[in-house]
């Protein structure tokens, strides 16, 4: 059947399983829009304040349901406003599809209204993008666009669709979803072989973890694969919850504000497992000191990754759908570890996670929510001391429950991810952990959020500062305070009143468990002013440049250092 190319566009998201969409209309996706509301309600669209919200939206509709997801925009500022959302997701390997619309063909390089090179801009940080010139394109480039955010390696896709394409017909026949399979193509024998060489021989084995196990959905694979092996794992930022954080294997962050534990493990084991991690400056610091005393294992689906940052002697590239299954069965039998698990735990009571007196109001509060909010609650975090300390002391249990901006480290980014989790997932509690400076990055997404009573609950720590920043400034700049005290007179609860939210407000003395228990009971959309002393440190932490040993601020139980 003939249909135009903005009806093409809705018809191929069906197709690809789309239910969601997130936007914001303007002049040159008016035909989609259109197209959209025509649609009989097959997919929902979310208005979000800013074109940079509904992609972070996006990103986190991906994170939390395994699927893709989707975003809309115009041309010009509207398709530039998402180039941060597009960018985050690319830096954590996200599966987002952007659709943009573009000044007629006629006039595109004539510096036309509200033209912009969009595919030129985002080149760099989309694992691919297409501009449409012509229409008989359309339908296989938007199937073509869902296979590639989602093949190998996950990553944004951005497609341009100029406005004449959208307003011209062509035939139009449904075609069922390319199947994404897991990629195998690259697995050798011989790396398997190799690699379980190592694991048998070796006494002291450490796995390290990342997110690409969350995103392959390999979780079961690895917690069968440690006991297999009789290993502690650690984990980068974007690895949490891959791994019950109870666990007696789990040991914590690894990195700059990772645990004691973790990062005397990686320098002391004698075999390092990295599985679906990369070597993130963050996670290694010093790259001459860091595992110096292992040999490494590398598996993760994309080679680019291998001897990149960190050497290591054996490469295995496949999904680890496939990879950690047939690197079991090269292992065969259950290894025994205890003598070295035993050391592992002993160090965990030496040096527990927790504080003497910075950050403890920070604790207390996180804490306090997770005795309220029940186990399969969603959190999202911003960027920042707030999300540092999320990540240290909430308690993470499962895959995809925790949402953070790891490679990009974008402020902003908590709020517009919690939208995108709460809609897909409507009886699920949804949290953002926000910092003030953060947080008044995006806080016109409460317009959102109150829109659509989205029962989010946004827990602003309010400091008063750029807290990260300003702890550098204390530790490496002489208390140079250079423009990171927020002196505004901003009151968040009349903020989130203005929208229609409900605002409370924890203050330095209140039970913050009695203000967290009401806000979960009223299942309505709450914003929460957080008083934490302005000084108040992530700790431990690696000064930059650092042996991951070498950490600033850690608890030594018998040292009481």
């Amino acid at each position: 059947m003939k249909l135009t190319g903005a009806d093409i566009i809705i018809e191929c998201l069906v197709e690809q399983g789309v239910d969601t969409v997130f936007g914001y209309p303007g002049g040159q996706v008016i035909p989609l829009y259109d197209a959209l509301y025509r649609c009989g309600g097959r997919i929902r669209h979310i208005l979000t304040a800013h074109e940079q919200g509904a992609s972070h939206a996006a990103d986190g509709y991906a994170r939390s349901t395994g699927r893709t997801g989707v975003c809309i925009a115009t041309s010009g500022p509207g398709a530039t406003n998402l180039v941060t959302g597009l960018a985050t997701a690319y830096m954590d390997s996200v599966p987002v599809v952007a659709i943009t619309g573009n000044v007629p063909l006629s006039l595109l390089g004539r510096d036309s209204f509200q033209e912009v090179d969009i595919t030129g801009i985002t080149m760099n940080i989309t694992k691919h993008n297409y501009i449409v010139k012509d229409i008989r394109d359309l339908a296989s480039t938007i199937r073509e666009a869902f296979y590639i955010a989602n093949e190998g390696r996950p990553g944004p896709v951005l497609i341009d669709v100029p406005k004449d394409i959208q307003v011209g017909e062509y035939e139009y026949e449904r075609e069922e979803p390319r199947k994404v399979v897991p990629v195998s193509s690259r697995l050798r024998e011989k790396d398997l072989e190799a690699a379980a060489k190592l694991i048998l021989a070796s006494e002291r084995p450490m796995c390290y973890i990342g997110g690409g196990v969350i995103r392959s959905d390999a979780s079961e694979y690895l917690n069968q694969f440690l006991e297999l092996i009789d290993a502690p794992c650690g984990s980068s930022l974007m690895g949490l919850g891959a791994v019950d954080c109870r666990s007696d294997r789990f040991t914590g962050m690894i990195g700059m504000h990772g645990t004691r534990v973790s990062n005397m493990s990686i320098n002391n084991c004698d075999l390092l497992i990295v599985i679906g991690a990369r070597f993130s400056d963050r996670v290694i610091s010093k790259s001459s000191t860091f595992a110096r005393q292992a040999k490494i294992i590398q598996i993760d689906v994309d080679p680019a990754e291998f001897n990149k940052n960190i050497i290591s002697e054996v490469h295995i590239v496949a999904d680890l759908r496939v990879a950690l299954p047939r690197l079991m069965e090269k292992v065969g039998k259950k290894l025994d570890h205890r003598l070295w698990l035993d050391k592992v735990k002993d160090a965990k009571k030496r040096y527990p996670m927790r504080v003497s007196t910075d950050a403890e109001r920070a604790k207390k509060i996180l804490a306090a929510l997770e005795k309220v909010l029940p186990e399969d609650s969603y959190i999202t975090t911003e960027v920042g001391q707030h999300q540092m300390w999320a990540a240290q002391f909430l308690m993470n249990h499962r895959p995809r429950h925790f949402l953070t901006s790891g490679g990009l480290g974008t402020m902003g980014y908590g709020t517009g991810a919690a939208i995108g989790t709460q809609i897909p997932h409507p009886e699920a509690r949804v949290v953002n952990i926000a910092g003030d400076g953060s947080f008044r990055m995006n806080c016109n997404e409460l317009a959102t959020i109150a829109r659509y009573r989205l029962p989010i609950i946004i827990i602003v720590m309010n400091n008063h500062a750029l807290g990260m920043v300003r702890q550098w400034q204390t530790l490496f700049y002489e208390s140079h305070y250079s423009e990171t005290t927020l002196e505004t007179p901003l009151d968040w609860v009349m903020l989130a009143n203005a929208y229609g939210v409900e605002g409370m407000r924890i203050g330095p003395d209140d039970d913050p468990e009695a203000v967290l228990s009401a806000a979960v009971a009223l299942g309505r959309p709450v914003v929460i002013d957080a008083l934490i002393p302005t000084d108040d440190k992530v700790y431990p932490m690696v000064a930059p440049g650092a042996s991951i040993s070498d950490m600033l601020g850690y608890i030594d139980t018998e040292d009481n250092r």
